[in-house]
């Protein structure tokens, strides 16, 4: 099944806080930018088991009913691994998935420990065996939602895509039974050759099921993905342009600002944000992202330069091995599911230890690109996908084969946006916060609590206040409040 990735936050709502005009938060100097941050995993996919009741055309796992499930980690390991993973974010936010996680005996175990660890868990499901059992299961376990996938508005050709009769019904059906739970949930649609036509029609759809999130995957040709036809460079530029320009209509800040600022609920479309995928757009709630797609912010650039979107980014482009890591059900660790390069076992070395030392990861850190990639001016701001690339050279270095960009047509000169991202600073309190001011910063998102505390901050600096408390949140809120607005 697709890769889940699903963070807490939008990333295009902070711009409010961090736009360096007159009547706004000055930004974070660059060094405090979050280019000289440590890398943090703020996101983990993790695939528990191989075994799954359907069969899917494009499964970068090859995941079948009767996979051999022997190897995988006992529950024990899985709760010392997650041990391992909060050292080194105990904020993060997990992804359990496989194949499919709701036939893995253990599942709730695991989520219930993973809850015990305040860890942001979701399940990413077909959805087929998701049933009002399962839904109170996730409740009571402490998972806050779920991503379905869902790859066609016609149901036969869902079907036939995912090999079982049956499935597009099971997984719309997961949908009604999440809403009626109060559960979120995000859509997933893989887009390849035979389905790049229903992208209009799938966001339609997903705004009729009540969807918070819409994430297109672009296709890797990996596992059994690797006999399909992708789309050509020509369509990923004719899709990734409509994307652009596929901009809704927004109204609230995002849920994780309405708690600190004691502004109401934190449930929200934001439930199942990142920091580094491109939103590209609202329409009547609905949340709607490219994924392994990261020539999408060149393709904004060329757009509109100033796009607000682009100003998003911790040290740019692909998040694998930056912000984001997959682990197999054996305990291997890999830079994304979509590369299958695996940079240590969790069975002879800790989370802690093949996130800071791996070389896979160094490389994908500090990356020395190759063919037009490595020559492109937007090098920096996007880089291409690495998993794309491993899948057909060979070398997750290598260029980035769905990109139809020449480099040199913007002049050649490379184009590093300025840090006004911030996302990924570190967390510093510079100043003193009460009890209550603190407590609000737990529904921040672990990779942009560092910015907000340093946008906050900053403004305390400039009324003369050494002290937050929730008054000053009050004043921040009446400030700034009616600067949260979806972004044009």
């Amino acid at each position: 099944m697709d890769p889940d990735t699903h963070a807490r936050a939008s990333a295009h709502w902070f711009l409010a806080v961090t736009d360096p005009t007159p009547d706004h938060i000055a930004v974070p100097t660059s060094a405090t930018s979050a280019a000289a941050a440590p890398y943090t995993a703020y996101s983990v996919s993790w695939n528990l088991t191989q075994r799954c009741n359907l069969e899917c055309s494009h499964c970068y796992m090859s995941a079948f009913a009767g996979a051999d499930t022997r190897g995988e980690l006992s529950t024990d390991e899985c709760r010392r691994v997650m041990d391992e993973i909060a050292l080194v974010n105990p904020n993060v936010f997990l992804i359990l998935t496989g194949g499919e996680p709701l036939l893995r005996k253990d599942i709730w175990d695991v989520a219930a420990y993973a809850s015990e660890k305040r860890f942001t868990t979701v399940l990413g499901t077909n959805g087929v065996l998701l049933r009002e059992r399962e839904a109170t299961l996730m409740r009571t376990h402490g998972v806050l939602g779920a991503s379905i996938s869902l790859d066609s508005t016609d149901r036969v050709r869902h079907d036939a895509f995912r090999r079982l009769p049956g499935a597009w019904e099971g997984a719309v059906r997961a949908t009604r039974v999440l809403s009626d739970a109060g559960l979120d949930f995000s859509l997933h649609m893989s887009v390849t050759d035979w389905n790049v036509g229903e992208v209009p029609a799938m966001i339609d759809l997903a705004k009729e099921l009540g969807a918070k999130v819409l994430n297109f995957f672009f296709l890797v040709r990996t596992g059994r993905g690797k006999n399909l036809t992708d789309v050509d460079p020509a369509t990923y530029e004719r899709i990734l342009t409509y994307l652009a320009q596929v901009q809704g209509v927004g109204g609230d800040p995002p849920s994780f600002v309405k708690a600190l600022f004691g502004m109401g609920a934190r449930r929200g479309p934001q439930t199942f944000e990142d920091p580094w995928s491109t939103p590209v757009g609202r329409a009547d709630g609905l949340l709607i992202r490219a994924k392994c797609a990261p020539h999408f912010r060149r393709i904004l650039y060329g757009m509109n330069p100033s796009s607000p979107l682009l100003r998003n980014y911790a040290h740019g482009s692909c998040p694998a091995g930056k912000y984001y890591c997959r682990i197999t059900p054996e305990g291997d660790v890999t830079p994304c599911p979509y590369m299958p390069v695996a940079v240590g076992s969790l069975r002879e070395r800790s989370f802690a230890d093949l996130w800071r030392t791996a070389p896979v990861f160094a490389d994908l850190r500090d990356p020395k690109l190759g063919g037009r990639c490595g020559s492109c001016e937007f090098s920096r701001i996007c880089g291409g996908c690495r998993c794309r690339a491993y899948a057909t050279h060979g070398d997750y270095l290598a260029e980035d084969p769905a990109c139809a960009y020449q480099p040199g047509a913007h002049g050649g000169h490379l184009i590093d946006l300025p840090a006004s991202l911030t996302f990924g600073l570190p967390v510093d309190y510079e100043l003193t916060w009460d009890e209550e001011a603190r407590a609000r910063l737990q529904a921040i998102p672990s990779f942009a609590r560092g910015m907000v505390i340093k946008a906050v901050e900053t403004y305390a600096r400039g009324r003369g206040e050494t002290t937050i408390t929730p008054g000053l949140l009050a004043d921040v809120r009446s400030k700034w409040g009616s600067r949260f607005r979806a972004q044009p």
